[in-house]
């Protein structure tokens, strides 16, 4: 159990993280967020709350609603992170003319860093994390 303790405080100092980030890059620095980076917000800022709760109450059983919550934004990033990168036509993204682009200079941080690959990583590493925090089920057997 002290693993699944780990994992579990692990995956939510990622997404605690991975939300005051956002929360810098777009209040503080400016940027507004494309389409899809709103809905890999959708996922990651309830992920930061579930995970800090389920840390204080040791719930072990938060795989069950957390999990699809991670996998559905680490969708979102792959998604984003395969227009970012050019594998997906800018015929399909969800971006319009007007707003923030999806695979623009705006999508890359200080110069080097790649948001949706940042986004993707976060959504993927809590995922794995999750993975390895035992089902209240599996914790009635032990």
């Amino acid at each position: 159990m002290i693993f699944a303790d780990r994992a579990l405080i692990g995956a939510w100092l990622i997404a605690l993280v991975s939300t005051l980030g956002v929360l810098f890059v777009g209040e503080i620095m400016g940027r507004t967020p494309c389409v899809l980076c709103w809905y890999q917000r959708i996922a990651m800022f309830p992920l930061a709350i579930i995970l800090g709760v389920a840390c204080y109450l040791s719930d072990l059983n938060v795989r069950r609603y957390a999990l699809p919550l991670a996998i559905g934004g680490g969708s979102m990033a792959l998604w984003h992170s395969l227009l970012f990168a050019g594998f997906i036509s800018e015929a399909i993204q969800p971006c319009t003319q007007n707003g923030p682009s999806c695979s623009g200079e705006g999508q890359v941080l200080f110069g080097y860093l790649p948001l949706p690959y940042l986004s993707l990583a976060a959504f993927g590493l809590i995922s794995l994390l999750l993975f390895f925090i035992p089902t209240g089920h599996e914790n009635e057997s032990s």
